[in-house]
């Protein structure tokens, strides 16, 4: 029994020397994806939070169209933006109705 454990204990450090060095090849290949992959993270998280707050996005986006077109080209954008949800929820009842 003693000979079979200290076969084990045996394999058992040659296995762990092996993870020792295949993490450090991990940890070398991977050290180029260490800024993009923050970078991509960091977009995830401003993503999150934009999506939590609607109303403030919305908010962002009046002020962009507003400073770019004019408070007549906000009127427009809105008009034509309540026009074709009016045509497009009508084409959906027409083929809603067919089925």
């Amino acid at each position: 029994m003693n000979s079979q454990m200290l076969a084990v204990m045996r394999r058992r450090g040659e296995l762990l020397e092996r993870i020792a060095a295949q993490r450090g090849q991990l940890a070398e290949a991977a050290t180029p994806w260490k800024a993009p992959l923050a970078l991509v993270d960091q977009g995830l998280v401003a993503l999150r939070f934009l999506r939590a707050r609607p109303a403030l996005v919305t908010g962002i986006v009046v002020l962009l169209v507003i400073r770019r077109r004019g408070i007549v080209g906000l009127v427009r954008s809105g008009w034509l933006a309540w026009k074709g949800y009016r045509y497009f929820t009508a084409l959906s009842a027409k083929l809603s109705s067919r089925n």
